[in-house]
């Protein structure tokens, strides 16, 4: 719904909304949702122990993934290309999330509130670079369609990663989780969904655009 809103913006259909700053806010909150749920993510695949072969496949899937949406909007959008997105940025935190995770749930809890505090305290000039906004500390970044830098978004999953183990520590993940089973499979869409979400992300644009800008003011 939110690039569908962008789209019609895009296309001269429905101008105004998609840069409202409640829109904007919407898709902000949508993007703390990502990033929270790779925290979440972490920890129940490597519970255990750390399954690497799975983590570096799905690692590698990211960054290419990241490093195309890179590409393809530099070629159509070079004034607003996406230099690190949401798919740059939950590639980061799935690699900085990596270390929290055999810690006490209280350590990535506190560390993932100071990531998330430390931009409003620290912002400087000498970060307005594509090359250094990533970071998450420029006074004013460049412009483009989607930016997720490291500070503050990465500092949702590391929170994640600690809430979710102390979820699962106290019991409270084994009591609310409902597995797949006959009453609840009316609702599996929706995993279906969850399993292939990067490749939805992925196509959903373009598919949005090609049915979109035909009626382009």
């Amino acid at each position: 719904m939110f690039h569908f809103v962008w789209d019609l913006d895009y296309a001269g259909i429905y101008v105004g909304l998609a840069g409202h700053p409640a829109w904007l806010m919407f898709g902000r909150t949508l993007a703390g949702t990502f990033m929270f749920l790779v925290g979440v993510g972490l920890v129940l695949a490597h519970t255990q122990h750390m399954r690497w072969r799975s983590f570096v496949r799905r690692l590698l899937v990211i960054v290419v993934s990241a490093a195309l949406i890179t590409a393809l909007t530099y070629a159509f959008f070079p004034g607003n290309f996406v230099y690190f997105g949401i798919l740059h940025a939950i590639a980061a935190a799935t690699l900085i999330g990596v270390p929290f995770l055999r810690f006490h749930p209280i350590i990535p809890t506190a560390v993932g509130l100071v990531v998330i505090l430390l931009p409003w305290l620290v912002n400087a000039a000498a970060f307005d670079t594509r090359w250094l906004a990533w970071i998450g500390f420029a006074a004013t970044p460049p412009p483009s369609n989607d930016y997720v830098p490291i500070f503050p978004w990465v500092g949702l999953t590391i929170v994640a990663i600690g809430a979710t183990k102390a979820a699962l520590s106290s019991g409270l993940y084994g009591r609310t989780i409902q597995l797949e089973t006959h009453e609840n499979r009316r609702f599996s869409p929706f995993a279906w969904m969850g399993r292939h979400s990067l490749v939805i992300y992925l196509i959903h644009q373009p598919v949005l655009l090609a049915v979109i800008l035909p009626f382009a003011r």
